[in-house]
């Protein structure tokens, strides 16, 4: 009767499903999570963690705009042994370290939209962000064909891919005759409302301005007070001697384009940045190749084809 016991829990045990392996733990890390182009990017992680079923996405970062918070997050996570990291770099140089330190743990490190590149970080995922300063430059020269002075808002002044972004706009903007005002760039470390309040300054301080360039999207992040400052300057827009490009597209920059706020958008492209970044870490973990740079390109957005472009 006992082998026939033993027997028939044998039988069970061997006829058990086997025990379904830990999900990997892949982490993204944005400057700052009070930032809605962020959210895309973490939506874009969320849905391709799930198509890869054995991938977990961990959102964690900065609430606003601080290096030396988001290198503590990036220390906790070394400590709690994620299998993976995706980092928006604040601070090229308060994050070197932090990487080396994630990779001698043994953790996969890659960098999205804003890099590290002279870091241990495996690979970049993001914009080209010379050109996408570029094409801001490009964007304002077509929409205000007779140059003059501009003045530009930024958000970090240690972030190397806003930093790119400037130079790129410079590049293109003097060869079609535009200088720069003084105390431009302003740097609004990621706050939506001070980058507002720094457009307004710009335009204060120099009556003869024609341009304000935001190379990231922060004040559009605030639509309310972003159309204050462009009603408050309401003469200057309506006449065409003050003109407003800025990068991102999100929902509310492009209620503001087809409103009329702002002549033109350079887009990134942060949700397929958050999927690329968990397909990225999955590589590396399995021990596959990878490309060093992943560019995820730009979009150029205008009234001429903002339906096109919302399709």
């Amino acid at each position: 009767m006992m082998r026939v016991v033993f027997a028939a829990l044998a039988a069970t045990v061997l006829a058990a499903p086997p025990a379904a392996a830990d999900p990997l733990k892949f982490a993204v890390v944005p400057k700052a999570m009070d930032n809605p182009f962020f959210d895309i990017a973490r939506d874009g992680c969320m849905k391709r963690a799930k198509e890869l079923h054995n991938v977990e996405c961990i959102y964690r970062g900065p609430i606003e705009h601080e290096p030396a918070t988001q290198v503590q997050i990036i220390q906790d996570l070394i400590t709690q042994r994620v299998d993976g990291i995706a980092i928006s770099v604040s601070d090229v140089g308060a994050a070197t370290g932090v990487i080396k330190a994630a990779r001698d743990a043994g953790i996969h490190v890659i960098t999205f939209d804003a890099d590290a590149p002279g870091s241990a970080r495996e690979a970049y995922i993001g914009t080209n962000n010379k050109d996408l300063g570029r094409a801001l430059g490009d964007m304002l020269v077509k929409t205000q064909p007779h140059p003059g002075f501009y003045g530009m808002v930024s958000g970090g002044p240690a972030a190397a891919n806003l930093n790119e972004r400037i130079e790129g706009v410079r590049e293109v903007v003097a060869k079609a005759g535009w200088k720069e005002v003084s105390g431009s760039p302003t740097f609004c470390n990621d706050d939506p409302t001070l980058a507002i309040q720094q457009l307004n300054d710009l335009t204060t301080a120099h009556a003869d301005l024609n341009a304000v360039i935001a190379v990231g999207g922060w004040p559009l992040f605030v639509p309310e007070g972003y159309r204050n400052f462009v009603d408050n300057n309401a003469e200057r827009f309506k006449s065409g001697k003050l003109v407003a490009v800025s990068a991102d597209t999100l929902p509310s920059e492009l209620l503001l384009l087809k409103q009329g706020y702002v002549a033109a958008l350079v887009g990134q492209r942060p949700f397929e940045m958050g999927e690329k970044a968990m397909d990225i870490l999955l590589a590396l973990h399995d021990g596959k190749p990878v490309a060093q740079i992943v560019y995820t390109g730009v979009d150029r957005v205008t009234k001429d084809n903002l339906r096109e472009f919302s399709k």
